[in-house]
């Protein structure tokens, strides 16, 4: 969308006309470590004058005094920060830089180039319209430049500039500038990269920055600054169907009712007819209010408060959309999952899933593939690791209103977030809706579990027994059903290791197979206590997350986790089995407490010392905590 902003003259200080108001364009510039990204950025704010004095004198004396640059100024301390600075450890994860020509209004997003910050790429990408990927002529190509041009190509940049840089130290040679570029041009194009400029240049010297260059008489295109003028400022979103994700309800009295957001797509105005996701019910525009007052209309971009003709039901993380062009609603899809965690993702795991208002809890349910970053081939993975990008398949506990990436890159897109930490792991693209859901429908039955648990006398419940291998936790479990069984409730045992003998034979011990075991395991135990049964679960189950998986599919109260807490020391010194000692002599691998972590519950209902006390007290114990809360 092109962006017109009023500016200044910067010599009288007067407001320029509307015919000269100037088009803002964002681009991502990117390249991997030295390859003079810095050089090349405060080449071009150097250039358009927007490096104060002050910081130019800096950069000139951390020059001198630690002789980066000889006798001349190192242009990058004005980007990466002072040398003094870098030698503490600050650095900036993405910064944001503004210049200006006379012709165009510029925002840089600069992110380091180590590959631990891809997160900061692809956070940059996401409101570009442009990539400027610069490559070291004296290199090439590299993994980390691919991973940059398929991350902004997935998050809908198709304008593209290569800068291959340094020529200088690669003797200005065209055969050398021609095989990168070449190279560049076909990976580009698999990509779906509509436009591809290819410059070659000299951050350090200047060289086809803002002007041709003397040097390189074989090329005679156009220089890095009148590409960026040139560049489409466009990004579609004027064109795009209306749509407003919902950010709250304004009610300021009992006469006024509204509901605010700011447009990501199309325009609005008054009678318009629009229908509010994920509910699909349908109303017109009374009313449009702006910072000001009433509007006629309203474009992308624009915060405003809708009044709507009739009272119906809207809120935070609705999308009110134009009535004609509805976006896609469920809660499964397929889409381009960037990873931006040090643990691995692992399918079936829950995570948190925010979409530009909405939000909800999902699950990876299919890593359908891994991306692989110098072929563009799909690869078989279990998970994801840092920095990868995979396709993979969503399910989410409710529809959500969402587009496709491709047709809006603000409904389209969503985060993963840890549940736990709440930190941002993953960024995704949606490419469609999966409609394998809406093709069943649940199947209410006249008897359910409040028939089926008054006919047993007992309130059903999941004791899920959890601790390191050996802790102790079958051999409680199994007291304990004896207790229950005397006293004649309906019970069942559903035990790590037995079940693995069939329900889960097919999974092996990585993480992945473990999130997997749990996840069935905890289905299986949900439709024991519907069927009115108290089931005791002794499991492993070493990560928080899927203990939570299993607490969350139970009702309020139906989940108590029992952990039974025995020092690794001792259940080393008890090994029943023998499995620490082939842990301990690389036997076996991916065993949890040795080469794999345990993660202890936070929170438990019951906590057992099984290394002080027998089982048949830590038995009466969790019956005791049964009798005085399940009645």
């Amino acid at each position: 969308m092109p962006r017109s902003l009023p500016i200044l003259d910067n010599d009288k200080g007067e407001t320029v006309s509307a015919a000269q108001e100037k088009d803002l364009i964002r681009f991502i510039i990117c390249g991997s470590v030295d390859d003079g990204k810095s050089t090349l950025l405060a080449q071009l704010l150097c250039g358009c004058h927007a490096v104060h004095d002050d910081q130019l004198a800096r950069a000139e004396a951390d020059s001198s005094r630690f002789g980066t640059q000889g006798d001349a100024i190192d242009l990058a301390l004005l980007v990466d920060g002072l040398q003094s600075e870098r030698e503490q450890g600050i650095t900036i994860d993405l910064a944001w830089r503004y210049f200006e020509t006379s012709r165009r209004k510029f925002i840089a997003a600069d992110a380091p180039g180590h590959e631990q910050y891809t997160r900061n790429m692809a956070t940059g990408a996401s409101v570009a319209e442009l990539s400027v990927i610069l490559v070291d002529a004296t290199k090439g190509i590299s993994t980390q430049t691919r991973r940059h041009c398929n991350i902004a190509s997935m998050m809908g940049v198709r304008q593209a500039i290569l800068a291959v840089n340094k020529m200088d130290l690669a003797g200005f040679s065209q055969p050398v500038f021609d095989a990168i570029a070449n190279e560049f041009s076909e990976y580009a194009s698999r990509l779906g990269i509509d436009t591809l400029t290819s410059i070659p240049l000299s951050a350090l010297t200047g060289d086809n920055v803002f002007t041709g260059s003397g040097t390189m008489p074989w090329y005679s295109g156009q220089s890095l600054m009148e590409a960026l003028e040139a560049a489409d400022p466009d990004i579609g979103t004027d064109t795009g169907p209306f749509r407003l994700p919902v950010q709250q309800a304004v009610r300021p009295n009992s006469g006024f009712r509204g509901v605010s957001g700011t447009i990501v797509s199309g325009r609005a105005y008054g009678g318009m007819a629009v229908s509010v996701y994920p509910s699909d019910k349908r109303t017109t525009i009374a009313r449009i209010l702006g910072p000001s007052g009433t509007l006629q209309e309203a474009l992308a971009g624009q915060s405003v408060t809708l009044v709507l003709d009739d009272d119906i039901d809207v809120g935070r993380g609705d999308i009110i959309a134009a009535g004609s062009d509805a976006p896609s609603v469920a809660d499964q899809f397929a889409a381009h999952l960037i990873w931006m965690d040090k643990p691995p993702m692992l399918p079936e795991r829950i995570y948190a899933i925010r979409f530009v208002t909405a939000s909800a809890t999902a699950q990876v349910t299919d890593l359908v593939h891994l991306v692989d970053m110098d072929t563009l081939k799909s690869l078989s993975a279990k998970k994801l690791e840092l920095n990868q990008i995979g396709y993979c398949k969503f399910a989410l506990d409710r529809p959500v209103a969402f587009d496709p990436y491709s047709g809006n890159r603000l409904t389209g897109a969503f985060l993963l977030i840890d549940r736990f930490s709440n930190a941002t792991v993953g960024a995704g693209m949606i490419d469609f809706a999966l409609r394998r859901a809406t093709n069943t429908v649940w199947q209410d039955m006249t008897i359910g579990k409040a028939a089926r648990s008054e006919a047993k006398g007992q309130v059903p419940c999941v004791l899920w027994f959890t601790g390191l291998s050996g802790a102790g936790k079958s051999t409680v479990a199994d007291r304990l059903e004896q207790r229950m069984h005397a006293l004649g409730m309906h019970t069942y045992l559903l035990d790590g290791d037995n079940v693995r003998h069939g329900l889960n034979r097919d999974l092996g011990f990585t993480d992945a197979d473990r999130v997997e075991n749990v996840r069935r395991v905890a289905e299986v135990a949900k439709l024991m206590v519907d069927a009115g049964l108290v089931v005791m679960v002794s499991l492993i189950s070493p990560f928080r997350a899927e203990r939570q998986l299993a607490r969350d599919l139970m009702a309020q109260g139906e989940f108590i986790e029992v952990f039974v807490d025995t020092p690794l020391s001792v259940c080393e010194e008890r090994d029943p089995k023998g499995l620490y000692q082939r842990a301990r002599s690389g036997e076996l691998v991916n065993f949890t407490g040795i080469d794999s972590p345990y993660e202890p519950p936070e929170e438990p209902e019951i906590v057992l010392n099984a290394a002080e006390e027998d089982p048949d007290t830590l038995a009466d114990r969790v019956l005791g905590y049964l009798n005085s809360t399940r009645r």
